[in-house]
């Protein structure tokens, strides 16, 4: 499938060179043509590179058929018509007329209807070659690189008119495409090696083998066997195939980007590799002076597969061990980890699948098993790594306090301390990973236990991945904020409206929109118990201005909020409730200044407020709704559902902070003040355009746009909010229309957009120093 994917890749390149720059290889054709001698070189290699082209695949075939690989040759051979017919269909569409341009570009005849664009033998020869596979057969991949080779170059030469580079390169790509595609859907037939190849090939370095089986569960994704030689002894055997090395590509890839060089492991992806590195693995280990089976023999078994043979040692691994593992069991392995890290080696895979114990828990010996993964000549970095897993892996088996209390005995508290730095999952063994999503409280109970009783607090995490998922998310986060932003800044022609502002005003609109994070810091401090750094919490404020932006408003600010108190060192039930009821009593002031200006506005003398007709039946409707709701046991149970958990987390919070009246007064002060600020900077944007409004209509106009636009599920309430403020001002304050458009994105510009930058930058410097 990923030969598949690059084919299509490559064919889509190719088309795009061929419209974008259509002379691109014209030199290198007209070149060939101009120089090579066509009738006494040129068209006798032709000859011989189609002839070729004709008997290889013949050959193949034959070959296919006396091995017993029928199955494989009639797939091949299929798919290889298949090929010829997309090649066929294609080379009928490029001659549609809105594909003239491209026809044109592949085929570069004076005359060109009628002219075949793509070769379909060429894309069925193609397809053929990838459905058999060539991989560990080079002289037969040589022969039809060189046929197909000359064939396209004697092409090119012999009928430039026709035939083209682009031409002859998308053919054989498509026609790979279509081999790897159909390849993936029907299947292979297995190429590995049987356990009676096996069997023989190591008869020829070991010994006889009088007996072969399958080892039905295995440590690895490898296949392993257990064998019997001619004197009885049983040997260990793990088979390395070629395809079996590549399943897990993209998750090994996955790893490297992400993790540093020394923290990711890389595993081999060719079988010579894998063996070579097992080898060097027990040979070092087996130097150390530390127990590993040993090894008796790595030979290639066929074109597809090595094979590793190691003394079979009897005994029980850690994870079958039916009792738990007491203190001085637990302490040799240790030691011989310890005795590892002497020689600069490293296993990196100490699970307790891997580490076997051998005669007995009392006269036992522990003996570490597959040590491929590891690292000769390893750096401090790679040792606390290992020492890592060990620490986890022991923890999952025999608990933290254990775990902890050995580590300590073994390894000293300085040692131990640095250590808890390396305690992420991300870095830890796959199945010690899986272990530990199971049981999530292990890994912090081990960090508190290994740290001890010291007084300062543990250290923090190591940095060991070069590309984290929230930075990724950020960043995704970003790009679609810029799109967003500069799709809706696009919509309107901005520049006229800030040249005819008058721009003392819009410096006291800045200013009036940075007073609004101030107050929203306060609103929020006022209801934790614990003191916040004022700066910060304001650079919490302005970051939330670009989680809104992707994130629903009522589930991004709130989330960022509980996430900043609980960095803080407040306890995540505090931050909760403190966040929940400053939400509740800026609903709560909003609601208050709502009812108390449209009764000011309303009793004014001049441009006194008259609610539009439709507001009545509106109106008529909630309540009508509400009532509804509330008269049915369901909808009652439902708003008992929802509500019950808030009131649960803002009473109890409310008498806590009701009691400390300054905390009151600032928690309250700032929800006005974040009210005010805005309908101030509301006010004196439409002073900067040059109109003029009474202060208790703007302030309708904004209390009443916000809620309207805010219900509307848009990200930051864009376009809602900026059709709803405009509408109120131009219905509640009579500002004109064309002045009440301009107001409102000179407000929006001043309270959203602007921030939108500096909060992604203050997210960003929360996050390096740990805060969010």
């Amino acid at each position: 499938m990923l030969r598949c994917v690059t084919y299509i890749l490559e064919v889509a390149l190719l088309i795009g060179l061929a419209l974008l720059a259509p002379e691109a290889t014209s030199g290198f054709e007209v070149d060939l043509s101009k120089h090579l001698p066509r009738d006494a070189l040129v068209a006798p290699l032709h000859t011989v590179a189609f002839i070729a082209l004709l008997v290889l695949p013949v050959a193949l075939a034959i070959r296919q058929v006396v091995i017993g690989q029928v199955r494989q040759f009639t797939d091949a051979l299929v798919i290889g018509l298949i090929a010829a017919g997309v090649a066929t269909g294609c080379a009928k569409l490029l001659q549609l007329s809105s594909l003239n341009d491209l026809y044109s570009a592949l085929v570069r005849s004076p005359h060109p209807a009628g002219v075949t664009a793509l070769d379909p033998y060429l894309a069925a020869l193609a397809a053929y070659v990838t459905v058999i596979g060539l991989s560990g057969r080079p002289r037969w991949r040589n022969w039809f690189a060189l046929a197909i080779i000359f064939y396209c170059l004697t092409s090119v030469v012999l009928a430039h008119d026709t035939s083209t580079v682009l031409s002859l390169l998308i053919t054989l790509a498509l026609g790979a495409a279509v081999g790897s595609g159909l390849r993936y859907v029907t299947g292979t037939t297995s190429e590995r090696p049987t356990a009676a190849e096996i069997a023989a090939q190591l008869s020829l370095a070991v010994g006889r083998i009088v007996e072969i089986r399958r080892v039905p569960e295995s440590r690895t994704e490898n296949r392993r066997y257990i064998a019997t030689g001619g004197d009885g002894e049983p040997l260990d055997i793990t088979v390395f195939d070629r395809d079996q090395q590549a399943a897990d590509f993209f998750y090994r890839l996955y790893r490297r980007l992400r993790l540093t060089s020394q923290a990711s492991r890389s595993a081999p992806l060719t079988v010579s590799r894998a063996v070579e590195r097992r080898a060097l693995m027990a040979y070092a280990v087996e130097d150390a002076g530390v127990p590993t089976p040993k090894l008796l023999a790595a030979l290639r078994v066929g074109p597809e597969a090595a094979a590793v043979a190691t003394q079979h040692c009897r005994g029980t691994t850690l994870a079958e061990l039916p009792y738990e593992p007491s203190d001085r069991l637990l302490g040799g392995v240790w030691d011989a980890v310890l005795r590892l890290h002497r020689h600069r080696v490293t296993h990196r895979a100490l699970t307790p699948d891997h580490i076997l114990v051998t005669g007995g828990e009392r006269r036992g010996t522990v003996m570490l098993l597959d040590p491929g993964d590891g690292d000769v000549a390893a750096s401090d970095l790679q040792i606390r790594l290992d020492l890592a897993q060990l620490t986890a892996a022991t923890a999952l088996l025999v608990g933290p306090d254990r775990a902890a209390a050995l580590a300590r005995q073994k390894l000293g508290q300085t040692t131990v301390t640095s250590l808890v730095p390396l305690l992420q999952p991300v870095v830890l063994h796959r199945s010690t990973r899986a272990s530990l999503r199971r049981r999530k409280d292990v890994l912090p109970a081990l960090r508190k236990g290994l740290v001890g009783s010291a007084p300062e607090p543990g250290p923090e995490l190591e940095q060991l991945e070069r590309i984290k998922p929230r930075s990724v998310v950020t960043l995704v986060a970003l790009v679609i904020a810029g799109y967003l932003v500069i799709g809706q800044l696009g919509r309107r022609n901005f520049i006229p409206v800030l040249r005819q502002s008058d721009w003392r005003w819009v410096l006291a609109g800045l200013g009036l929109s940075a007073l609004t994070y101030a107050g929203a810091s306060w609103s929020l401090s006022g209801f934790v118990l614990e003191k916040l750094r004022f700066a910060r919490t304001v650079l919490a404020q302005l970051a939330g201005t670009f989680v809104t932006l992707v994130a629903p408003a009522a589930v991004g600010g709130v989330a960022l909020n509980i996430r900043y108190l609980h960095k803080a060192k407040v306890a995540p039930a505090d931050a909760a409730s403190s966040v929940a009821v400053s939400q509740v009593i800026a609903f709560a002031v909003h609601m208050v200044l709502l009812v108390i200006f449209i009764a000011i506005t309303g009793g004014a003398h001049q441009a006194p407020f008259h609610p539009p007709g439709w507001s009545y039946f509106a109106l008529a409707a909630i309540a009508a709704i509400a009532l509804g709701v509330l008269g049915v046991p369901a909808g009652r149970r439902l708003i008992r559902s929802r509500v019950a958990p808030t009131i649960g987390q803002v009473i109890p919070r409310l008498l806590d902070i009701a009691q400390r009246p300054a905390k009151l007064a600032e928690g309250v002060g700032g929800a006005l003040l974040v009210t005010f600020g805005y309908i101030a900077c509301l006010q004196v944007s439409v002073l900067a355009v040059g109109a003029h409004a009474p202060f208790f209509a703007v302030a309708v106009v904004f209390l009443t746009g916000q809620a309207i636009g805010s219900v509307v599920p848009t990200p930051g309430g864009l376009g809602a909010i900026e059709i709803a403020l405009s509408g109120a001002l131009t219905t509640i304050a009579h500002v004109p229309v064309a002045f009440a458009v301009s107001a409102v994105f000179l407000f929006r510009l001043l309270t959203f957009y602007l921030p939108i930058p500096i909060g992604w930058v203050a997210m960003n410097y929360l996050q390096r120093h740990d805060a969010l």
